[in-house]
């Protein structure tokens, strides 16, 4: 059997583990061939792939990125999308099986295609951890760990200027990034779009924080909506999804923060480093089994699903479990959090 690889959506810490682990366990126990799709669904419309043999993928669990390059192309889009012509290349190449590694509008594209018939499995792929269906996904312990160590450093600086600092951390429109690396950091307030929070809350949390002879911290989702707002702020447009391009919140608080509470107050955006460099040993470990997993479904002709984890175990569960349905943080996370605050 000869499966095709792809990544698509957003770069992510451990896609390469992924890849890895589907080829070595391919070859090993199934002897299988592969190729990989260069950037994302761009390469499946234009066959654009090259071959993976076993020293393709050595050493690279523990790179950043992936070998295979992304994009946020539309598999249903554009001269040589959709089911059929993709259907058509995969006959002509040779092809018996594709893997989508991606986030939900990458799955949503791997899940039409399933419903027309393609042999089609999928690997979720989100720093944000927003999909349904999985416990986790890869590339959410890498965010976490970057934007602690990140605000670890904001930390000290705000304590040597007596500064309120304001970290702005990724995550669209749900708020574990934040919920995690808040904690972790000792964040004297969180700031995620689950939660509606007023600015007179905010301002009450800086300065309890400050009244203790803290700098006050606060990490905030770059979804998060203040009370009396109707979206997420936004200033950048949209994406080739038609999805707002989000960020920016950080710098819209600061001023507010520091009018209201008299405490000089500066935002840093951490944005796309979160989502760069060496996936830590829990993702790589993820991802591998992940990988490892797919080819697994893939030999068992499961078509229209993706692998997850449960607890510790890897699962196979319908891709339309994790479509349409974010993963919301649950009020009682953040109200364990809460207590925190101030």
């Amino acid at each position: 059997m000869r499966i095709g690889i792809m990544t698509s959506g957003g770069d992510c810490p451990g896609l390469n583990a992924v890849i890895r682990g589907a080829v070595l366990n391919g070859i090993k126990s199934y002897d299988y061939e592969f190729v990989g799709f260069r950037d994302g669904w761009r390469g499946v419309k234009d066959a654009d792939y090259f071959e993976l043999p076993r020293t393709a993928v050595r050493g690279i669990a523990k790179q950043g990125g992936t070998i295979l390059g992304t994009s946020r192309t539309n598999a249903f889009e554009g001269e040589n999308g959709g089911a059929e012509n993709i259907a058509a290349m995969l006959k002509e190449h040779q092809i018996d099986a594709l893997i989508a590694i991606g986030g939900e509008g990458t799955l949503a594209g791997a899940q039409r295609l399933c419903e027309a018939g393609l042999p089609v499995v999928g690997v979720p792929k989100t720093i944000d951890n927003d999909l349904d269906a999985t416990d986790y996904t890869f590339g959410f312990d890498t965010a976490n760990q970057i934007a602690v160590e990140a605000i670890d450093r904001l930390r000290t600086t705000g304590d040597s200027h007596h500064r309120c600092m304001i970290a702005e951390v990724m995550g669209r429109h749900v708020g574990w990034i934040a919920l995690h690396a808040g904690m972790a950091s000792g964040a004297h307030a969180i700031l995620i779009p689950e939660v509606s929070t007023t600015m007179e809350e905010i301002y009450q949390w800086v300065r309890e924080a400050h009244e203790r002879g803290r700098a006050p911290l606060v990490v905030v989702s770059e979804g998060f909506v203040p009370e009396g707002l109707d979206e997420a702020f936004s200033v950048r447009g949209v994406d080739s999804f038609g999805r707002a391009r989000l960020g920016g919140i950080g710098e819209m608080l600061a001023p507010l923060i520091e009018e209201q509470t008299g405490l000089e107050t500066r935002a840093t955006v951490l944005g796309h480093i979160q989502r760069g460099g060496v996936p830590t040993a829990f993702d790589r470990v993820l991802a591998t089994r992940l990988g490892m997993a797919a080819v697994d479904s893939v030999a068992d002709s499961a078509w229209g699903t993706m692998v997850a984890i449960h607890g510790t175990k890897v699962n196979r569960v319908p891709l339309r479990a994790a479509l349409n349905n974010l993963k919301r943080v649950p009020t009682d996370r953040y109200e364990e959090a809460r207590v925190l605050f101030g």
